[in-house]
């Protein structure tokens, strides 16, 4: 067998990427944390929105779950979608496994 080693060695890039544009629609917009239940789902979502919020000059204004006996398997009840879309205009939620 042969082994072949490769040195990492190249040239590197002189510009770093650029984020897009803050879409006009989600400039200065509220934005909501939906909790879908799974585990961690809640600080990953909420980190998430804080670093959208600190980019559109947004804020984060409501952090919810999605009602009695909501997990990761059920729909969010009517109550609390409706409070959402009264208060934001964007929302966050749900996580890979």
């Amino acid at each position: 067998m042969t082994i072949r080693i490769h040195a990492p060695v190249g040239p590197l890039a002189d510009d770093s990427p650029q984020l897009a544009p803050v879409a006009p629609a989600l400039s200065g917009g509220r934005i909501g944390v939906l909790d879908n239940g799974k585990p961690n789902a809640l600080v990953l979502l909420i980190r998430a929105a804080e670093g959208l919020a600190e980019r559109i000059g947004g804020r984060v204004v409501a952090v919810t779950a999605k009602g009695p006996r909501g997990n990761a398997a059920t729909t969010c009840s009517p109550q609390v979608l409706a409070t959402l879309s009264k208060e934001v205009e964007l929302v966050l939620t749900g996580s890979a496994d």
